[in-house]
């Protein structure tokens, strides 16, 4: 599949904004199944200050700062995209505790940085709850391809999708308590619950095709930035990736911005700023298959 995605962001203030400090996670990742032919980052007014590096994850960040006034600010990020099938092997899924013992006791630079992932973060937390919870699936000697899909299935089946039930900053454990929440919170309980176990597992960002109903058009700017997790699965599987919300395995409708530990990591945009009173936030995004 091949992809047209644009991504829309205006701030709007009832007063001008004097100073102004941003950054963006907005460009998709080159992956194995994954392509990015074209990106660009159109901001309007045009900064004082552009930069980009990459994170501690690997994700391209772009930096950009004003040092003049401004009353309205627009982001808008295109991309190209090419996305490939990914190959689903569960010939080599092992039990899932030989991947937590093997990255708790290996000590290489490839299983230190996947262990990172198996810890508490700043939106994520541990509790014996959340063991308990995820145990059932995870049955002794369980492969952890298999335990990861049957965790995923469950919390699609338990937990209810209501866009008005939580907030960005909603912590895991009320999601959990009302069994509520959006693509966000599903992403963050899974991650909690896995790493409960000590298992490494990744929140990640992207965007999500939806397809309208037979006979409808498709509405620009209806689709909506996405969340899911991957689950490192052993050396001989690497990162597997789960979607809660869908109950799938992500494949060529799911493109891949960016991962972190959690949310806090890679928020499409971040930015701090002097002035501007009340202000507003508007964000559209599109994604256009191309023949």
């Amino acid at each position: 599949m091949k992809y047209a995605i644009t991504h829309s962001t205006t701030y709007a203030g009832k007063e001008p904004v004097s100073v102004c400090h941003n950054q963006s996670w907005l460009k998709p990742r080159v992956l194995a199944h994954q392509t990015c032919e074209t990106f660009s980052l159109d901001i309007s007014p045009a900064p004082s200050i552009r930069a980009t590096r990459f994170d501690a994850f690997g994700n391209e960040v772009e930096s950009f700062s004003f040092n003049q006034g401004y009353e309205v600010l627009k982001v808008n990020a295109s991309s190209k995209i090419e996305v490939q099938p990914r190959i689903n092997n569960n010939a080599d899924d092992v039990p899932w505790e030989t991947v937590r013992d093997e990255v708790c006791r290996a000590r290489t630079k490839e299983s230190l940085e996947n262990y990172l992932f198996a810890f508490e973060s700043p939106r994520i937390r541990l509790s014996e709850e959340f063991q308990a919870y995820a145990s059932v699936s995870f049955d002794p000697g369980r492969g952890i391809v298999e335990a990861g899909a049957d965790l995923t299935k469950r919390i699609f089946e338990d937990f209810e999708f209501d866009g008005r039930a939580t907030t960005v900053t909603t912590p895991v454990e009320e999601v959990f308590r009302i069994r509520r929440g959006v693509c966000q919170d599903f992403a963050h309980l899974q991650i909690a619950l896995l790493r409960s176990l000590k298992l490494p597992t990744r929140y990640v960002s992207g965007y999500l095709r939806t397809i309208p109903p037979p006979g409808k058009p498709r509405l620009v700017g209806a689709d909506a930035s996405h969340a899911w997790i991957s689950l490192y699965c052993g050396p001989g599987q690497g990162w597997i990736d789960y979607d809660p919300t869908n109950n799938m395995r992500p494949d060529l409708d799911h493109i891949t911005v960016a991962w972190g530990r959690d949310y806090s990591d890679v928020p499409p945009l971040r930015g701090v700023f002097i002035g501007g009173g009340s202000h507003s936030l508007s964000v559209s995004v599109d994604v256009e298959p191309l023949g």
